[in-house]
């Protein structure tokens, strides 16, 4: 059963000003399977966090469809979706942010399962101490606080909340990005051995290209609220064919200091979400654009590799790749 398919997704927000509307996510479609990680790229302000938060319905979509575990949730009363949460979490960027400081760690475990599940307190105890030892958290950190454990160590607890009910899909919302080098690296590791051992699908958000190398199978593109390319992680980094991809995969730096950077520069700023341009929304900071790129939106066109999209007019003519 597929974990995870949102179609034609759509998320507006009221913007600053009466009347106006910030177009966060503009018919988003994409499918997650069981035990595959699916990594979410693009700018800041890109719609990856919002895509995330509605694909758990944590905000309500504007528009489109969202199936969890082969149900449709995209209408459920908050209370239904409520029944749903032990089979769908999320793990948000900032740890501090999102435990109560007042709660030993030992209880913030323990909470996912005082609230969906029926065991007592004890045995409560003992699953919290058992996930604990599955993230590799001491134990005998369980009875202090939040304030008292590094940024690792409460990121580890995050997780252990988020998979404290053995969930089917976990969305993780740039999970490594506060975090150093050496504790982002066990961070990585615990997340590939527990997708491993649960088959859970994971909704990987980040912009950290050096991470989506390591964890994705698959890979979604953004742009403005829109996907530019999607596929298997491989073939992406392999080939990257949407202008927009190419530019963005060379401002990754690489781990050798010594390594020449040849970068692919765009001019100008990205658009505001208030006011999107016309047709592809890349179009306006393009180096290959013509004319008809602004004419109307691209659809996702299939490309050589199995199951690798990209929406773009340029490749029919070649002129999508960019010299550099």
């Amino acid at each position: 059963m597929t974990a995870l398919v949102l179609t034609d997704l759509v998320k507006h927000f009221p913007g600053s000003r009466a009347g106006q509307v910030v177009h966060a996510v503009n018919g988003v479609s994409l499918q997650l399977e069981p035990g595959e990680t699916m990594a979410m790229v693009g700018e800041s302000g890109s719609g990856k966090s919002t895509i995330g938060r509605v694909a758990l319905r944590l905000d309500r979509p504007t528009s489109g469809r969202i199936a969890v575990n082969g149900r449709d949730i995209t209408d459920l009363a908050m209370a239904e979706v409520r029944k749903l949460r032990p089979h769908m979490q999320m793990v948000f960027q900032d740890p501090w942010g999102t435990l109560n400081p007042r709660m030993t760690v030992g209880d913030l475990i323990e909470e996912p399962l005082l609230l969906h599940t029926a065991l007592s307190r004890a045995a409560r105890r003992e699953q919290a101490a058992d996930l604990a030892g599955q993230v590799r958290l001491d134990r005998r950190l369980l009875e202090r606080y939040p304030a008292q454990l590094s940024g690792g160590q409460l990121q580890r607890v995050a997780i252990a909340r988020a998979i404290a009910t053995s969930p089917r899909l976990i969305v993780l919302d740039e999970p490594t990005s506060s975090l150093d080098l050496s504790v982002r690296a066990e961070i990585l590791n615990l997340l590939a051995e527990l997708r491993t051992a649960t088959n859970a699908a994971f909704l990987f958000i980040t912009h950290d290209l050096g991470t989506v190398r390591l964890i994705a199978d698959r890979i979604v593109v953004l742009y403005l609220g829109s996907v530019m390319e999607a596929g298997p992680a491989a073939a992406i980094f392999a080939n990257p064919q949407h202008p927009y991809t190419q530019v963005l995969f060379s401002a990754q730096l690489p781990t050798d200091p010594e390594m020449v950077l040849t970068r692919r520069r765009l001019e100008g700023e990205i658009p505001s979400p208030v006011n999107l341009p016309p047709g592809c929304p890349f179009s306006s900071r393009c180096p290959a654009a013509i004319p008809a790129c602004s004419a109307a939106k691209p659809p996702l066109a299939p490309m050589a590799a199995p199951g690798h999209e990209v929406a773009c007019i340029r490749v029919a003519d070649g002129g999508n790749i960019l010299p550099l």
